[in-house]
C-alpha cells in the first residue's frame, strides 16, 4: 500500500516536473521569439531613423552629394604644420629689414577687377564741361568714366510701305480701263505668319522669354500691357501654335540628326499636362514625361514628349538607332540591352549617390567605396584639363582608371555577400552597382564615352526650372510644342548661340529656304552674322 502511494506520488511529481520543463521550453522559445522580434523592430527603427534623417536632408539640406576622406590619396593636403603649444613665454627679438621695390608707373593702370565691356555695345557719350569761363584755355585731356546703362526693350511699329505704279495710264484712264490696267508694286517680304500683326522679333522675344528666361505667357502679357499693348493670352497662343507649324519640318530635321550619332545619352523627366475638358475631368492633370536624348559629341539634343513612362516611348524613337546607349538605372531601358547594335553605358554619378545615402548607415564601408570612386573622376577630370582628344582618353583610362575599377570589383565581390539588413542603404548601393557593373564599365570602350549621364542632367534643369513656373503645360499638343523649342534652344546654349537672334534668323528666311538644306538652319550649323 505504501509503495503504491509511493509510486503514484512519484508519477505526480514527474508529470508536474515535465510541466515545468515544458513551461520552461514555451518560456524559452517565447524569449526566443521576443528577441527576433524586437531584433526585427530595432532593423525597422534604424531603417526609418535614417529615412527621417533622408528626408530632411532633402528637404532642408543642400542637395550636393561632395565627399571628402581623410585617406583619399587624390585629395590634397595643405602643408601646414601644427605647432606644439608650450607653456615657455618666449621674448620677441626685433630685426630691421631693409629691401628695394620698382616705383610705381605714373600711368593710371586700370582696375584689374574691372569687368571689360563688349565692344559691340552702343556707347552714348555725355560730355560735361566745367561750369566756369574756360575761354583762353588749353584742353590738357579728358577724365573719362563708363557706366553700364540699361534701357528696358520696348515695343514699336514696323511700317512697310509699298508704293503702286500704273504703267503709262493716269487714274482717270486707269478707272475707265480695269480690265486692261497694269500696276506695279514691290512683293510684300517674307513673313513667318500671314496676316499675322507680330514680326519676327517679337514672336522670337516671346518663345526665349518662356522657354530660356522662364516666363509664362501670362507674366508677358502683364509686361506689354505696361507698353499700352495689350494682346490676349488667345492671341499668344495661336501664334505659338503657327510657329510650331512652321519649324515642324526643321525639329524633323533635327530629330534626324539625333537619332543618327553613334552615341546618346538618355534620360527622362516628368511634366504635368491639364487634362481635356469633359468626362468629369475640368481641372486635372495628367502625368506626362519628357524623354530627352543627348549626343556629347556633336553637342545636339532632342525633347520628345510622350505621355507615359512606359518603355514603349524610347522603343518607338530608338527602333533604328545603333551605337552606344548611355542611361540611368531605369528598367524602361533594359530592354535595349538584348539588341545585338546596342552597347549599354550605364552611368556611375547614379550607382555614386547609393553609397552617398549609404554614409550616415555606414560610414567606414561606403567612403571606402566613395574614395574608390573619387579616384575614377579624378582620372576624368585630368583628362579634361589636358585636353585629350578621344584616343588619348581611352589609353589613359587604360593606364590610370582600370586598377581603380578592378579594385572596385574585388571590393564588391567581397562585400556583396555579407550578411546585412534587408533595409540596409549600403546593401542597396552594393546591389545596385553589381547588377550593372559590365554596364557602369563599358565607357572604357571609347574615348568619347562619358563615365556619367550628368551632361544630359544638367541639360534638363532649364525645363525644370520653366516647370516651376508655369506648373503643367495645358494639353497634350501644349507639351509637344514645348519639347521643340526646348530641342532647339537647349541645342543654342551648348554653341553658344543667342537663342533670339537665332529664331529670328530663321523665321525670316525659314518659307524661302530650300527644303533640301534645312540643316543649315539648326543651331549646331548656322552662321549668325
Amino acid at each position: 500500500m505504501n509503495s503504491e502511494l509511493v509510486n503514484k506520488d512519484k508519477s505526480e511529481l514527474i508529470g508536474i516536473i515535465n510541466s515545468k520543463d515544458q513551461d520552461i521550453k514555451n518560456l524559452s522559445q517565447e524569449k526566443k521569439s521576443l528577441s527576433q522580434e524586437n531584433k526585427t523592430l530595432e532593423q525597422e527603427k534604424k531603417h526609418l531613423e535614417w529615412q527621417l534623417k533622408e528626408m530632411r536632408r532633402l528637404i532642408f539640406g543642400a542637395s550636393k552629394e561632395r565627399f571628402e576622406s581623410s585617406n583619399n590619396p587624390f585629395q590634397l593636403t595643405l602643408p601646414f604644420e601644427v605647432k606644439e603649444s608650450s607653456d615657455k613665454q618666449t621674448v620677441a627679438v626685433k630685426e630691421k629689414v631693409e629691401y628695394e621695390r620698382n616705383k610705381p608707373s605714373k600711368d593710371k593702370q586700370q582696375h584689374p577687377g574691372r569687368l571689360s565691356f563688349p565692344e559691340h555695345l552702343p556707347v552714348e557719350e555725355i560730355i560735361i564741361e566745367p561750369n566756369v569761363d574756360t575761354t583762353g584755355m588749353v584742353c590738357i585731356g579728358k577724365e573719362i568714366t563708363e557706366e553700364l546703362e540699361y534701357t528696358p526693350s520696348q515695343l514699336s511699329v514696323k511700317r512697310i510701305i509699298r508704293p503702286k505704279y500704273a504703267t503709262g495710264q493716269t487714274e482717270t484712264e486707269q478707272a475707265d480701263n480695269e480690265n486692261q490696267k497694269s500696276i506695279i508694286i514691290a512683293e510684300l517680304p517674307s513673313r513667318p505668319i500671314n496676316k499675322c500683326m507680330a514680326g519676327s522679333g517679337l514672336l522670337s522675344h516671346i518663345m526665349v522669354s518662356k522657354f530660356v528666361d522662364h516666363l509664362p505667357f501670362y507674366r508677358q502679357i502683364e509686361i506689354f500691357k505696361r507698353e499700352g499693348v495689350e494682346i490676349k493670352s488667345s492671341t499668344i497662343d495661336g501664334w505659338q501654335t503657327a510657329l510650331c507649324n512652321l519649324l515642324a519640318p526643321l525639329y524633323d530635321e533635327l530629330k534626324k540628326q539625333v537619332l543618327g550619332q553613334g552615341y546618346l545619352q538618355a534620360d527622362e523627366s516628368p511634366i504635368d499636362v491639364l487634362q481635356n475638358k469633359g468626362d468629369n475631368k475640368k481641372n486635372k492633370t495628367h502625368q506626362g514625361y519628357y524623354w530627352v536624348y543627348h549626343s556629347p559629341p556633336q553637342k545636339i539634343l532632342l525633347f520628345d514628349y510622350r505621355s507615359t513612362r512606359g518603355g514603349e516611348a524610347p522603343r518607338e524613337l530608338l527602333k533604328d538607332f545603333k551605337g552606344y546607349l548611355q542611361t540611368d538605372g531605369y528598367s524602361g531601358y533594359d530592354q535595349f540591352a538584348k539588341r545585338e547594335n546596342i552597347v549599354m553605358v550605364n552611368c556611375m554619378a547614379h550607382a555614386r549617390r547609393y553609397f552617398e545615402k549609404a554614409l550616415k548607415a555606414d560610414e567606414l564601408r561606403a567612403s571606402q567605396m566613395l574614395t574608390l570612386m573619387q579616384g575614377l573622376y579624378a582620372v576624368e577630370r585630368f583628362c579634361r584639363d589636358a585636353n585629350f582628344n578621344n584616343e588619348q582618353r581611352r589609353i589613359y583610362r587604360l593606364q590610370e582608371a582600370q586598377p581603380i575599377l578592378e579594385e572596385m570589383a574585388v571590393w564588391i565581390g567581397h562585400h556583396q555577400f555579407m550578411e546585412m539588413e534587408p533595409t540596409n542603404p549600403l546593401r542597396k548601393a552594393i546591389f545596385y552597382m553589381s547588377e550593372r557593373w559590365s554596364e557602369l564599365c563599358n565607357y572604357m570602350f571609347d574615348g568619347a564615352l562619358e563615365m556619367d549621364n550628368n551632361l544630359i542632367e544638367n541639360k534638363i534643369r532649364p525645363m525644370v526650372i520653366g516647370r516651376k513656373n508655369y506648373l503643367f503645360a495645358g494639353s497634350h499638343n501644349g507639351a509637344e510644342r514645348a519639347a521643340m523649342f526646348y530641342s532647339f534652344f537647349g541645342t543654342c546654349k551648348m554653341h553658344n548661340i543667342n537663342p533670339h537672334a537665332w529664331l529670328k534668323y530663321v523665321l525670316e528666311n525659314i518659307n524661302d529656304w530650300h527644303y533640301n538644306k534645312l540643316h543649315q538652319l539648326l543651331p549646331q550649323n548656322i552662321i549668325l552674322e
